[in-house]
């Protein structure tokens, strides 16, 4: 890999020349090596080095988007040229433009994000990795009869980002991830789950051996699953099924939905809209973090911005399109999908974890669903209305009963956030967002 950024500053360059009132351009470099086996076999491996460009320029108050994995000269040229040609074709919009030059930063603190204990790492021994795993899976259990595999993926990443305002930027990182899904049997029938492990450095992986044991347990705990009678009861969400939960609020507190008016947090900044403990935050600066970058896919510092503080909406999340829109500041959360269209992204947020354990969380619950996986996609962040399929283990008199399936839970995010009665301490992070165990008061079951 090499320096990104002489080839970003010549392509800044050449959209001034070319004409663009303004511009920003985005270079990254992957380095992926992926692997997936089943019953010990490989059945797919891929390295590859890819390579992406995304620009955008502007035209007065007029703008557009391209983006290529072809870095040649020329090619690169032609799509400065063509680029600036389509901006000139579009509409005006007068909440378009870079982010102030005022926010720009030249000095990053250093946020751990590169590991190169993964280059150490032989291809036989990442392999290996996903192999161990679905080993420790189809052992851990005899009821564990055969899997869906397992599979590992690392990437080694670097960005450059310049403007025509002066910034120049670039960092690095690595990551990576490792899941098994095993598949469980008895006389009722077969049930799988799975179970996974990401992070930036090797040494906070979790071992092959307790990702495919702990894989193996989720799976077998799900046998004999059976419909309930349709109630209203506590709901406890592990933190895999708590972390869409805050994928909703993400979506509710971003700043496109918010200037659309198509979230059910508009207008609701300083107002409590959730139980008095309940604290999430956007932290871009967590050392280490999945979702950590200096700077967003704009150049703007990242921060650590608190959403809800003990129960009170603190924040917005906005790009510089949508805090010129709602007359606020960009926060760092502007994300470049693949077409090189800025839109709001999170960065780690999370919600913070409380003092219980799981276990005590189910404990206080005398009959109610333990929820460790959710389907479909019945939310309405205008509303928040909620209703999901799901599937959990019942709890009846503070311990787990016996496997539940084929079940919708209902009700409103509105109501749900406040009625969040208990926060575990087990914050898991598989991805940028990420929740600890949650217990809701009360929701509707609709049953059999």
């Amino acid at each position: 890999m090499h320096d990104l950024r002489p080839a970003a500053e010549q392509v800044i360059h050449r959209a001034v020349k070319g004409g663009a009132t303004a511009a920003d351009v985005m270079i990254r470099e992957d380095e992926t090596f992926s692997v997936n086996v089943r019953m010990g076999e490989i059945e797919t491996l891929k390295e590859a080095i890819s390579r992406s460009l995304l620009l955008r320029v502007f035209v007065g108050k007029r703008t557009a988007t391209s983006h290529t994995s072809d870095l040649s000269e020329e090619l690169i040229d032609q799509l400065v040229d063509e680029t600036i040609q389509m901006a000139k074709l579009t509409s005006e919009d007068n909440s378009g433009g870079l982010p102030d030059q005022s926010v720009f930063q030249s000095d990053f603190p250093d946020l751990n994000l590169l590991d190169p204990e993964w280059e150490k790492l032989k291809p036989e021994q990442r392999i290996g990795l996903a192999i161990r795993a679905e080993a420790a899976a189809l052992s851990a259990d005899k009821a564990i009869v055969n899997s869906e595999g397992a599979s590992f993926e690392y990437a080694r990443s670097r960005l450059a980002l310049a403007n025509t305002l002066g910034f120049l930027g670039a960092y690095e990182g690595t990551g990576s991830s490792l899941a098994c899904v095993p598949i469980a049997q008895s006389e009722t029938g077969m049930q799988r789950d799975y179970w996974m492990s990401a992070a930036r450095h090797y040494r906070l992986m979790e071992s092959p051996e307790a990702i495919g044991t702990k894989a193996a347990y989720r799976a077998v705990r799900r046998l004999g699953a059976r419909k309930i009678p349709t109630c209203q009861v506590p709901i406890v969400f592990d933190p895999l099924t708590a972390r869409s939960l805050l994928n909703h609020i993400f979506e509710a507190v971003s700043g496109g939905s918010i200037y659309r008016r198509s979230s059910f947090l508009v207008d609701q900044i300083g107002k409590l809209v959730a139980a008095p403990g309940v604290t999430i935050v956007d932290d871009a600066r967590l050392p280490a973090g999945l979702g950590s970058s200096p700077f967003d896919d704009e150049g703007v510092p990242t921060q650590t911005t608190p959403i809800i503080e003990n129960g009170v909406l603190r924040n917005y999340l906005h790009s510089a399109y949508t805090a010129r829109k709602l007359g606020s500041r960009p926060t760092g959360n502007g994300s470049r999908a693949g077409s090189g269209v800025v839109s709001i992204g999170p960065t780690n947020f999370y919600l913070k974890g409380g003092s219980l354990s799981p276990e005590e969380i189910v404990s206080s619950v005398r009959a109610g669903l333990y929820v460790v996986e959710l389907i479909g996609f019945g939310v309405n962040t205008v509303t928040g209305d909620y209703s999901r399929g799901a599937v959990g283990i019942w709890i009846e008199d503070g311990r787990f009963a016996h496997p539940v399936q084929e079940v919708t839970i209902a009700g409103n995010l509105r109501q749900m956030l406040k009625t969040i009665e208990m926060i575990g301490n087990d914050v898991t992070f598989l991805g940028s967002i990420a929740a600890p165990t949650l217990k809701i008061g009360n929701m509707v079951i609709s049953g059999g």
